[in-house]
C-alpha cells in the first residue's frame, strides 16, 4: 500500500491533509481544514492502517439535491464505509457517544487512544466518535458556519469552527510521547490530528435533518431553501473523513452487534 497518498480517510498523507480524489462524478470529497496534520499511525497499527487504505478509497456522496427526513436506503449515507468500519478485524475497539460541543469529547479520545497504545499495547486501537447533537455542528466546514451563523448555536462561545484547525503541538516530534506540550498532549486536541492518530468521525442524518429544520423555521436560510435541500447541503458540506450514518443512536446498536465497547 502507497499509505502517503491513502492514509487517515484520504486526509493524512506523510505532507499533511489532502482531499481524495475519489474519480465518481456521483460522488465528491469533503472539505478539509486549512492546515496540516503529520501522519501519526503507530508502526505497530497494521491492522488499522489496513483500514484507513481501505476507507481512503471508499467514496462518500455529497452531491445530494435533496435528502428527506427518513432515510431508507443505502445510498443516501456512507453505507460502504460504515460496513468496512462494523468489519473491522482489530481487537480492541470502541464508540464514544458525543453530544456537547464544549465537552471535553476530544480530550478524551485522546487520553484513550494514549491508554490504549503505550499502556495496554494495543497500537491497532479503533476509536470512533458517534458524534450528535450540538457537538455535530464540528463536523461542518467553516462554509457552512458562515453561511448559517452557526456561531450563534454556540452563543457565540465558539466564533468559528475551532475543532477543525490544527495547533503547533501537531508538530511537536512525535517519537516523543512524554511531551507535555506535543501531538499527544492536551494541547493537541483537534479533530485533523485525531483522525491523524485512527480516529474516525461518524456523521449523523438526523441531527443534520433536526439543523436544517431549525433553521429554516428561524429563517436563517439565505437561499430560501427547502428543508429537504438544506440538509443535503450540510450534508454536502461535512467534513472531510466523516462518515455518515443514517442516524447515530440507530447506528450505536449495530456497532455494539460488531463488537464495538460503548463510552460516554
Amino acid at each position: 500500500m502507497d499509505y502517503s497518498r491513502r492514509d487517515m480517510l484520504g486526509l493524512v498523507a506523510k505532507t499533511g491533509l489532502a482531499t481524495l480524489a475519489l474519480g465518481q462524478s456521483s460522488f465528491a470529497s469533503t472539505q478539509v481544514p486549512d492546515s496540516e496534520a503529520p501522519a501519526l499511525l503507530q508502526d505497530g497499527a497494521k491492522t488499522l492502517k489496513e483500514l484507513m487504505a481501505a476507507l481512503a478509497r471508499t467514496p462518500r456522496r455529497r452531491d445530494f439535491k435533496e435528502v428527506p427526513m427518513v432515510l431508507t436506503n443505502p445510498d443516501q449515507w456512507d453505507d460502504a464505509a460504515l460496513r468496512l468500519l462494523m468489519q473491522y478485524r482489530g481487537k480492541v475497539k470502541q464508540v464514544w457517544d458525543h453530544t456537547a460541543l464544549d465537552g471535553p469529547w476530544l480530550n478524551l479520545m485522546r487520553n484513550t487512544l494514549n491508554t490504549q497504545i503505550w499502556a495496554f499495547k494495543h497500537p491497532d486501537f479503533l476509536v470512533l466518535s458517534a458524534t450528535h447533537g450540538p457537538a455535530h455542528l464540528a463536523l461542518y466546514d467553516q462554509a457552512m458556519w458562515d453561511k448559517y451563523q452557526l456561531s450563534k448555536l454556540t452563543n457565540d462561545k465558539f466564533k468559528e469552527n475551532t475543532f477543525i484547525k490544527v495547533g503547533e503541538a501537531a508538530h511537536a516530534d512525535p517519537a516523543n510521547i512524554q511531551d507535555e506540550a506535543g501531538v499527544y498532549s492536551p494541547r493537541d486536541n483537534s479533530i485533523p490530528v485525531l483522525q491523524a492518530r485512527g480516529v474516525v468521525f461518524l456523521g449523523c442524518h438526523n441531527a443534520i435533518f433536526e439543523l436544517a429544520y431549525r433553521l429554516h423555521e428561524k429563517d436563517v436560510n439565505p437561499d430560501k431553501l427547502a428543508v429537504p435541500q438544506l440538509v443535503a447541503e450540510l450534508t454536502n458540506h461535512l467534513i472531510a473523513g466523516v462518515v455518515l450514518t443514517p442516524g447515530i443512536v440507530g447506528t450505536i446498536p449495530e456497532l455494539g452487534f460488531h463488537g464495538y465497547q460503548y463510552a460516554r
